[in-house]
């Protein structure tokens, strides 16, 4: 007697009880956006945010069979693009000091007045609490969610937030750091 149907081999059931994974155009439509705004953020630098975003998402598109299996690949990409954030800040810090040191006073580019004065402001703080206030103020995450995006614990992504907001306090004076 001939069987009809199908047979379903334990690979098949294997693949079948795979829970869907979000494909990476889905993914980059919903977190690019913030990702150019928490470059900016974090980089001092909204010139080159997009930049910062798109090479994170091409490194989260590179290990996409990976990241796709987090349980957050939302995390994984905001932990990428304010490592590259940061590091491009540093670079920038770096060839400001360069440009500095050889150039004269009067040939000195003059700075430009487009950017915020809040987010300039945030640009003075240490990388961390940079990060940890764009995290909050741009996207609202909470503590927990930040201190798995920077790798720290949640008293740690704490601390970073209540430093940075004390020091945005000093900064702009306490009228404007609360507004």
């Amino acid at each position: 007697m001939k069987a009809i149907g199908v047979l379903v081999t334990d690979r098949e059931t294997d693949t079948r009880a795979l829970p869907l994974r979000e494909t990476f155009p889905a993914f980059y439509r919903r977190e690019y956006p913030n990702m150019v705004a928490i470059a900016g953020a974090v980089s001092g630098n909204r010139a080159i945010a997009e930049d910062l975003a798109q090479e994170a998402m091409v490194r989260a598109h590179r290990h996409w069979s990976r990241v796709a299996n987090y349980e957050r690949p939302g995390a994984w990409v905001r932990r990428v693009t304010i490592n590259l954030s940061l590091s491009a800040a540093k670079r920038a810090a770096a060839e400001m000091r360069r440009i500095m040191r050889m150039a004269e006073p009067s040939t000195l580019p003059e700075p430009t007045a487009a950017d915020d004065h809040i987010w300039k402001a945030v640009a003075k703080l240490p990388g961390k609490q940079r990060a940890a206030i764009a995290l909050h103020y741009l996207e609202d995450r909470p503590v927990e969610e930040i201190a798995e995006i920077l790798d720290v614990s949640s008293a740690t992504a704490r601390v970073h937030l209540h430093r940075g907001r004390k020091a945005l306090a000093d900064i702009l004076g306490p009228e404007e750091a609360s507004a």
